[in-house]
This record gives C-alpha cells, structure tokens and sequence, in this order.
C-alpha cells in the first residue's frame, strides 16, 4: 500500500455524495492527530465570542470539570467521523449532543459558527502543518459532512455552499471578537487543561506555546500576552517539521479516531448515554 493510495481513493468518490467516506477516511487514516489539534483551535476560537463563552461560563463547567467536557465534546465528534452521523453510534452520538444544548437557550448564528470553525480549521491546520495539503474532495466532504450534523442539529440557514460559509465564518469573527472577562476564564481553564497533560515543570512552555497558536485577534479577545518573541517562529517549525517526517511514514492500515486513545475521564471506557454534564441528567 502506497502513501498516497487513500488519497487517491479520496479522489475518486464524489464529496457530496460520499461525503460520510471521505470524513471517515480523511480524519481516521490521513489527519488523526491533526483533526484533534485542529478542533482544539476551533474550540478556542469560539470561546472569543462573548455569547458563546458567557454560557460556558455561565455552565461552570470549565471550572469543574474541564477535562470531561474536553473527553466529552472529543468523542462525540470521533463517533460521528468514524461511524457517521446516520449510524447507529452516530445517531446516539448527535442525540446526546442535542441534549445537552437542549437545555440552554443558544443563538442559531452562535451555533453557524461553531459549525462553521469544525469545517475550516482542519482545512486550514493541514494548509499549514499537515504532512499534505487536503485535496478538493476533502474540503468539499467536510463541508458537506458538517452541514448535514447541523441540520440534525436543527440549525437554520445554513449557508449553501462551502464558499458561502467561510465567508458568513469570517465575518462573522470580525463582528463579534471581542474582549469579555468570561472569554479569558474560559481561556485560562482550556490552557490550564492542556498544561495539566504534561509534567509541573513543562507548564510555562505550554502556555507560551498556546500564546503562540493563537492569532492576535483572538489574543485581544482573551485579554492574553503576546507570546515570548522566538515562540511562534518555534512552535510553526516543530509542526512542519513532524507533518514533514509523517510524510515518510507508511500508510495507517487502521483507523485511528480519539475514541482509540486511552482516555482521561474514561478509563474503564464509556456509554455514548452518558457522556455531558451529570448534573443535567
């Protein structure tokens, strides 16, 4: 198996079409880990809209319990992308998705454009750091993929076409970036996560290296520090410099998705009914 056989398979299935196949394909075989580091950025993005870090806030969740929403919101996803959102696991997956937001009054242009961050990222992660370029099938499948979650979602007026989209995406972070107290707790709780995956000793780094992902619109809007001068320059190197070397590795034979990590809040394993905040239950 050559190491670019999947991609070549990827080419030739249509990306409306096959859209569940490519997402399958594309973020098990191809981007695994880039998936998951970009859907951490999309994450954070959101949290520089007021509204949106206003409920999470609001939730307390973050304060209590931040690596289980972190496990939570990152196995619904991997259900979804490895099974497919009409799927058995899928549908239990989305189902329990949609219960947890059920309880909470969120705008639907809030939910746009979260939607909109878990299309575009992992494109533009893979433009930068990904050991290749995502091809026009992908682009398109993932499109496709999320638009079709959003509408079992019940999200209205989603944009109709991929450009379409990216464009409402973008303007819409020039319009509702802003500096809020709420963005920089819930900022501070998601970088305190991240530095807790590594020993005492490495935290600082960490931090400077989540400084150094974010751009300066979404500095200002956590009220966050510029990053030590050498960091960003530092942190792009050491990504491009992996996607270089997964570049020679041989083709995965197996899927790997987040739910085939071994997980932090669920060691023991979990039941897709079970996953959100207990106390909504």
């Amino acid at each position: 198996m050559g190491r670019f056989d999947i991609l070549r398979q990827i080419q030739q299935l249509d990306p409306e079409r096959d859209h569940v196949r490519i997402q399958h394909l594309s973020t098990g075989y191809e981007f695994p880990w880039d998936t998951v580091r970009a859907l951490e950025v999309a994450l954070y993005r959101t949290y520089c809209v007021p509204s949106i870090s206003a409920l999470l806030d609001k939730t307390g969740e973050f304060r209590k319990r931040p690596q289980r929403r972190y496990d939570d919101t990152a196995i619904i996803v991997a259900e979804m992308c490895e099974w497919g959102y009409d799927s058995e696991r899928g549908k239990q997956a989305l189902q329990r998705m949609n219960w947890a937001h059920g309880h909470y009054k969120i705008a639907n242009a809030d939910f746009l454009y979260v939607l909109s961050t878990f299309i575009y990222e992992p494109i533009r992660w893979n433009e930068r750091f990904g050991w290749r370029k995502m091809c026009e099938q992908e682009k398109l499948a993932t499109y496709y993929f999320w638009r079709e979650v959003g509408k079992r979602m019940g999200i209205k007026d989603i944009p109709p076409t991929y450009e379409e989209f990216e464009r409402f995406s973008l303007a819409y972070e020039r319009s509702k970036f802003r500096y809020e107290e709420t963005n920089r707790r819930i900022g501070v709780a998601t970088r305190d996560l991240f530095a807790s995956w590594f020993p005492r000793f490495v935290a600082p780094f960490v931090r400077q290296g989540v400084y150094a992902m974010l751009d300066e619109s979404m500095l200002i809007a956590f009220g966050f520090p510029r990053p030590l001068p050498f960091m960003p320059a530092l942190v792009r190197f050491a990504l491009k410099m992996r996607g270089k070397f997964v570049r020679l590795l041989p083709p995965r034979k197996a899927p790997h998705f987040f739910t085939d990590i071994p997980n932090r809040t669920y060691p023991q394993g979990y039941e897709i009914s079970k996953l959100g905040p207990p106390e909504l239950a």
